[in-house]
């Protein structure tokens, strides 16, 4: 999707490195761009270790706070989405810890399907029976993807959902890419066949437009 920029340029053109420079120079309304650049690929990461969508939400703000409180000290090393996801899966793993009282451990199995995670294709034309069958399927991917244990899970959504290198993953998670590979050929082997097939779809966990713009007014009003 192109993002039109705060300043009427196409901020989908500006360079990552280019944006962090200028925030650091002053202008910290161009911290917008990476939220919006980025905020699909945080959500997944931080969805493959907590479930529930109010618990992500908090995740997701605490890691911009502290990306933006820290961007003085990114080196540009690593892809700043990397950087993004170590920190967020840190403030995940936080997160764990101190409302599970220092156990590491999964979420509950239960998986509240009120809220729709993943965006479907426009069912307006759609007759009921192929809704139904939209939202059905919907929900099955997602329940298969969140029996997985914790480090499959993760692996998974961001390999085969987000489709992210094995480098970069490695780099986030701190894995080996030997690891990486017997850890997502395992996760494969966990979830039916048929389900596999289908939750190549990317619109999975997908991070909603209202939810976006939700959080990307609550970090720009808060630093």
């Amino acid at each position: 999707m192109k993002v039109v920029g705060i300043a009427g340029y196409e901020s989908n053109k500006l360079p990552d490195n280019t944006v962090i420079a200028r925030i650091l120079s002053g202008e910290k309304e161009l911290f917008e761009i990476l939220l919006r650049r980025y905020n699909q690929i945080l959500y997944r990461a931080v969805r493959g270790y907590i479930k529930k969508e109010d618990e992500i939400d908090d995740v997701m703000q605490d890691t911009y706070l502290k990306a933006y409180s820290k961007l003085q000290q990114y080196r540009g090393t690593a892809a700043f989405s990397t950087w993004l996801i170590r920190i967020g899966i840190n403030e995940a793993l936080l997160h764990i810890r101190n409302t599970k009282k220092g156990q590491l451990h999964l979420m509950s199995n239960h998986t509240d399907h009120s809220e729709k995670i993943i965006q479907l294709p426009a069912t307006n034309q759609m007759n009921p029976e192929k809704q139904a069958m939209q939202k059905e399927t919907r929900q099955l991917i997602e329940h298969a993807i969140d029996q997985l244990p914790e480090k499959y899970r993760v692996i998974y959504l961001l390999k085969e959902v987000e489709g992210m290198e094995n480098s970069a993953i490695g780099e986030c998670l701190g894995i080996s890419d030997s690891n990486i590979k017997v850890r997502l050929h395992r996760a494969k082997n966990l979830m039916k066949n048929a389900l596999y097939q289908l939750s190549s779809d990317t619109a999975i966990f997908e991070f909603g437009n209202s939810r976006c713009n939700k959080l990307v007014d609550y970090i720009m009003n808060n630093i």
